[in-house]
């Protein structure tokens, strides 16, 4: 028998993956050209083409007992010191490879984290809508996450209902910008909001409270709206990065934590992550794409394609009746839903071959989630289907 805990994963088990297998089902019956399969986060874009051509010169240049041995549990030297090279470079940081370890994906870096600083019935505070595996990353340590409602205008953080959720129990805060699911940037105001919030509360309770930037998205950005880099505003920031959207590689499972040498008790959280990197059976991250990714840091997959799917998109969905703030990054939009229950809408937006993920299952429902990362192709031909979908929902032609 599975154990308890794994029961009550079992039923809260990932809506948005439960979708990805309903879209392989319709598309067996549909045909793949004619399900509109907007629920999973998948990059529809290849890889930049310089890809391909550093993975071959890494294979000839390295020595293959070496390139597919162990490394330190950190990862690679070289990789880690490029890495830090390129943070401090674009941000004016002082990253050295001591603050840097290579992770199995954003997600690996965040479980790390979690071992590392929590203890059980420690307090979590993430800023709804957020990323659902939050929950199961911050339970797998015995923590707990305590969610902090949005402005339902901006879907940015409402800064007065934050700081009410601290308590002596508190040990960090969850920050996703670009925002997956709503593709919201949060400004540099709003950051020194949070900032100055968590400096103060730190003062008060007497002990660190950790600020976890999850910044999978972070070059995904189709404004001048630049996502602030938080270890600029708060010391005590571990950064949490993936290669998967930047570079088109998801399941090359690639990513880093970066750790600011001013953080307290620097030393004794880089053994803490870096035994947790090993214990919680990573051992260490992918070692070929730790060297592709040293030599491809500053560079990103063509972005047109979802610059022009979320034009296409919001233009015409607002044109069609939705609500929705106009995403400034990631590959996200979440427009309101026209049903109380978005659950229920999205059962409707099924009837019409249109897969959509309910906002509920980012924390803050009434909304729903709409992954554009498609081909544009697919995002042309499914305007037909909205337009059905809206008909019925709204009740006019």
């Amino acid at each position: 028998m599975i154990s308890a805990s794994m029961k009550e994963m079992l039923k809260g088990s990932s809506v948005i993956r439960a979708m990805f297998e309903e879209g392989r089902r319709l598309n067996a019956i549909y045909g793949e050209e004619n399900v509109f399969d907007f629920s999973l986060g998948n990059p529809s874009v290849p890889p930049p083409a310089e890809i391909e051509k550093v993975i071959n010169e890494v294979l000839r240049e390295e020595s293959p007992t070496v390139l597919h041995g162990y490394m330190s549990n950190m990862g690679y030297e070289s990789a880690r010191s490029a890495i830090a090279s390129a943070l401090n470079n674009e941000f004016g940081e002082n990253f050295t490879e001591a603050g840097i370890i290579m992770t199995v994906g954003a997600a690996g870096a965040l479980n790390t984290v979690f071992k590392t600083i929590l203890d059980p019935g420690d307090e979590v505070i993430v800023f709804a809508p957020f990323f659902t595996e939050y929950k199961n990353y911050v339970a797998n340590y015995c923590g707990r996450i305590i969610i902090s409602l949005p402005d339902p205008v901006t879907l940015a953080p409402d800064l007065k209902a934050f700081e009410t959720l601290f308590t002596e129990r508190t040990k960090a805060v969850i920050i996703n910008s670009p925002n997956n699911p709503t593709g919201v940037i949060y400004d540099e105001n709003t950051i020194k909001g949070i900032c100055g919030i968590l400096y103060a509360k730190q003062r008060q309770y007497g002990h660190e409270i950790y600020l976890v930037s999850d910044e999978p998205y972070r070059q995904l950005v189709y404004s001048d709206a630049k996502p602030p880099f938080l270890t600029k505003y708060y010391d005590n920031t571990f950064v949490a990065y993936s290669f998967s959207k930047t570079l088109s590689l998801p399941g090359e499972r690639i990513g880093y934590l970066a750790v600011p040498g001013r953080m307290s008790g620097f030393e004794e959280i880089m053994g803490g992550l870096t035994v947790a990197n090993r214990i919680l059976g990573f051992v260490n991250a992918p070692s070929l794409f730790q060297k592709v990714v040293a030599r491809c840091i500053n560079m990103c997959c063509d972005i047109s394609t979802y610059r022009r799917n979320r034009d296409v998109l919001y233009s015409e969905l607002t044109r069609l009746g939705f609500e929705c703030v106009k995403p400034e990054g990631a590959f996200y939009m979440y427009p309101k839903s026209p049903d109380a229950d978005d659950a229920r809408f999205c059962g409707t937006a099924k009837k019409y071959n249109i897969l959509l993920v309910p906002g509920s299952a980012f924390g803050y429902g009434g909304h729903f989630r709409l992954a554009y990362c498609t081909s544009r192709e697919k995002v042309e031909k499914s305007i037909a289907a909205f337009e059905k979908l809206a008909e019925d929902v709204f009740g006019r032609k």
